[in-house]
């Protein structure tokens, strides 16, 4: 993996008037996206191991991946432009034929969903970790007034 792209981790997760908060961080910075109710909570509940009656979407595409062969390798956060971020699934498939290796646009949001379902890393861009406002002292705050 090149220095272009650093890991970060999902170190906050918090609901906002018109969705959710996505703290994602490495130990330089913490940089927040937003996203819906309906992945904030894909998103905790998958954090947290919560068993669903029902397969939601996320499920359904991590179902289908392992129907077909297919293994979610990484996500990079690969773009962001005016506040919308962009990301890449990086998957693999093994088959008789020989192995392949995709990239695949994707939302984020969703990406992260199905990154921490595959228990596999997300990667941000250098380029967009260094164009988004540090949030660490604005987490670290919101944490110790929940505690």
């Amino acid at each position: 993996m090149s220095t272009d792209v650093v890991e970060v981790t999902i170190k906050g997760v918090m609901p906002t008037s018109n969705g959710c908060a996505i703290f994602l961080g490495c130990p330089e910075k913490t940089f927040v996206i937003y996203v819906d109710q309906g992945i904030g909570n894909a998103i905790s509940m998958t954090i947290n191991n919560v068993k669903k009656e029902r397969p939601l979407t996320h499920d359904l595409v991590t179902s289908i991946f392992t129907g077909l062969g297919v293994q979610l390798r990484r996500v990079i956060i690969n773009d962001v432009d005016d506040g919308t971020f962009f990301a890449r699934l990086i998957l693999s498939m093994e088959n008789e034929l020989g192995k392949k290796v995709l990239e695949v646009d994707a939302r984020p949001s969703d990406s992260m969903v199905l990154a921490l379902q595959a228990k596999q890393p997300i990667f941000v861009a250098r380029k967009v970790l260094e164009s988004v406002e540090d949030m660490t002292e604005i987490l670290e705050r919101i944490l110790k007034q929940q505690n």
